[in-house]
C-alpha cells in the first residue's frame, strides 16, 4: 500500500474491544447506522459476541413524547442505538448506583436499570446529561466484531463519560477522532462521497 493511502490503515494494537471502550467508524463506511459513527460497547463476550449503542444517531424523537410526567421539562432526546431491537428504549446513564438492578460499563457509565427511578429523577428536574436514551441496539456474534476490527472498520478506543453522554451528531466523531492523535486527524475533514469531488 502507497503512503498516499497509508492514512487509512487503522492501527488497534493498543486498545483491545472490550465493555466500556469506543468503536469509531472508518471515514468511507457507508451504512445508515454505522457511518460516521461512536459506538460504546456495553457488552463484550468473545463466546456470545458484543452489544453496544451507536451514540450520536439523533432521531427526530423525544422521551417526552412517550411517558407521562416528563411533559413539562425539556426536551430529551433518543438516539438510533443500532438496527437491532428497534421498537425497545435502552438507556446508559452516570447516576451510578442510585439505579437499582443498574450494571457498570466502566469509567463512570452505566447501562439499563429501574426505568421508574430514571423517569422520577428526570421529571424531578434533575439535569438531563446524566441519562442518554437510544431506540434500538447494536450486536455483533461471536467474533463479528474482532473480524470487522481486523478489516479496518473500526478503531478501538477508550470511552470518556463526558463525552459520551452529550447530544451531538456527526461532530461526536470528529471529537473521538481527535483524541486520536495525527494518524486521524485528516479523517474528520475527508468528505463522505471523495468521488463526487
Amino acid at each position: 500500500m502507497s503512503d498516499e493511502f497509508d492514512i487509512f490503515r487503522i492501527e488497534n494494537n493498543h486498545v483491545k474491544p472490550e465493555k466500556g471502550c469506543i468503536l469509531i467508524s472508518e471515514p468511507f463506511m457507508n451504512d445508515r447506522y454505522f457511518g460516521r459513527s461512536v459506538v460504546l460497547l456495553v457488552e463484550h463476550d468473545l463466546e456470545h459476541g458484543s452489544m453496544g449503542f451507536v451514540l450520536n444517531k439523533p432521531l427526530d424523537q423525544k422521551v417526552n413524547d412517550y411517558f407521562q410526567g416528563l411533559e413539562s421539562i425539556p426536551d430529551i432526546p433518543i438516539f438510533q442505538g443500532g438496527p437491532v431491537g428497534t421498537n425497545r428504549l435502552f438507556f446508559i446513564h452516570t447516576l451510578g448506583d442510585l439505579v437499582p438492578s443498574t450494571t457498570p460499563i466502566g469509567n463512570g457509565l452505566y447501562f439499563d436499570g429501574d426505568f421508574d427511578v430514571i423517569k422520577s429523577y428526570l421529571s424531578k428536574g434533575n439535569p438531563a446529561d446524566s441519562v442518554k436514551f437510544f431506540l434500538g441496539y447494536s450486536g455483533w456474534g461471536k467474533n463479528q466484531l474482532e473480524n470487522e476490527i481486523s478489516c479496518n472498520s473500526w478503531v478501538v478506543s477508550e470511552s470518556d463519560k463526558f463525552q459520551m453522554m452529550k447530544n451531538e451528531g456527526e461532530i461526536c466523531w470528529k471529537r473521538a477522532l481527535s483524541k486520536l492523535g495525527n494518524r486521524y486527524k485528516s479523517w474528520a475533514n475527508f468528505p463522505k462521497r471523495p468521488f463526487l469531488n
